[in-house]
């Protein structure tokens, strides 16, 4: 026994030494890939598109600060065409479309984080651009370009409603008064930061909760159970519009630095936000049933006459206000970067299309947010990432090409 133990601990030294080389070298490739990746997008002139002026500044956060990052760029203007959305189809294929939905805006994000983790942190547009070429990143483009004129055009006819109930002017003239005000300042820059977009969002899930306490005393469930299939279709592209935040993933996860901890955080971001819009969809259902209003807090009025006429319509204000700016924002980057236009160019290509097509007639809220989801989030935030997934799946050696 004795003559074996020098051996023993002489074997146990080389494999402790041989680990730790194996972790320098790890290290060493990380770094050298993510070196590589930068280079790559910065001769390439990749855009990084995002949705939101939300953006990971800290080198490390915690798993906490990242699912509030993630919450946070979730819960917005979206959420308030959801019980309108809802109150087409009934309480059960409703909730049966929100968690569906949910579930498969949850594997996408699967598929983001885990190339994304591969390509060091490479941001949605990377990724499309790696395995779809120049094809992927215009279309990658174009998709969050349609979300996002869905998505102002839906914004500027909730405003005009709004304004039309708290001050009595045309919607029209109220829309146009909200679009001059909203677009100068993302024309001007000046953009609240992220933290106070985040703050927000936080705000906003508190009102959500006092509005659900307002109306819980007035719920009745047969007001909710009925089956209409027909808004199927609408029902869903609000839902997906709801959902997307695919553009944000890679920041948490350089942020976090950590694969399968952003893996945990990104189920419980999506299971928040689900309950919360769960809960607010079945208080307005049970409460208003076919007749809950396109913004859905306006029903408050009919319940709460003075109060609820100021509740029901500074809340979507607030919502709509931030998000479109926001958006405006994030939309105004992606065009400078990846269309390489000068600020005014890519100001006026971001805001001027929405309005002209407002002014042309196109007014309904929640029908416009479903239009935004079936079409840009759709395609950025599912039809995208499902496409690089059966590539994978088919031609497994691009993934090895990857890791080296």
């Amino acid at each position: 026994m004795s003559k074996n133990t020098p051996k023993n601990k002489t074997s146990f030294s080389c494999k402790k030494d041989c680990a730790r080389k194996r972790k320098i070298l790890k290290r060493r490739r990380l770094r050298r890939e993510r070196i590589q990746l930068h280079l790559i997008r910065r001769n390439t002139k990749i855009a990084a598109f995002r949705i939101s002026t939300i953006k990971v500044e800290k080198l490390r956060i915690t798993p906490i600060e990242g699912l509030a990052i993630l919450v946070g760029t979730l819960v917005g203007a979206g959420v308030l065409g959801l019980p309108y959305a809802a109150s087409k189809v009934g309480l059960v294929p409703a909730m049966g479309i929100l968690f569906g939905v949910m579930l498969l805006m949850l594997f996408t994000a699967f598929i983001v984080l885990k190339l994304s983790a591969e390509m060091g942190g490479a941001q949605i547009s990377t990724i499309a651009h790696r395995f779809l070429g120049k094809a992927g990143g215009w279309i990658m483009y174009l998709s969050i370009m349609i979300m996002g004129f869905g998505a102002f055009l839906a914004y500027i006819a909730g405003t005009g409603s709004i304004f039309t109930t708290l001050f009595g002017v045309s919607e029209i003239f109220g829309a146009i008064i909200f679009w001059i005000l909203a677009s100068s300042v993302i024309y001007l820059g000046l953009e609240a930061s992220g933290k106070t977009e985040l703050v927000m969002g936080f705000v906003l899930i508190a009102i959500f909760i006092g509005v659900t306490v307002m109306l819980l005393p007035h719920a009745r469930v047969e007001n909710a159970l009925y089956v209409d299939l027909g808004g199927i279709f609408s029902m869903v592209g609000v839902v997906i519009f709801a959902f997307g935040f695919h553009t944000v993933i890679p920041d948490v996860y350089r942020g976090i630095g950590s694969y399968k901890k952003t893996k945990k955080v990104l189920v419980l971001a999506f299971l928040i936000p689900t309950v919360i819009y769960a809960v607010f969809m079945v208080i307005f259902l049970m409460t208003f049933g076919r007749n809950t209003p396109q913004v859905a807090t306006q029903g408050l009025e009919a319940i709460y006459n003075g109060m609820g006429k100021i509740v029901g319509n500074a809340l979507p204000l607030i919502a709509i206000t931030t998000s479109y700016i926001g958006l405006g924002l994030a939309q105004q980057s992606n065009s400078k970067e990846f269309l390489r236009l000068k600020k005014p160019a890519a100001w006026a290509l971001t805001v001027v299309p929405p309005i002209i097509i407002y002014l042309a007639g196109v007014r309904n809220f929640a029908d416009v947010l479903a239009f935004a989801g079936n079409t840009g989030d759709m395609m950025a935030f599912i039809i995208l990432p499902i496409l690089i997934w059966i590539i994978l799946r088919v031609t497994p050696k691009i993934r090895l090409k990857i890791k080296q």
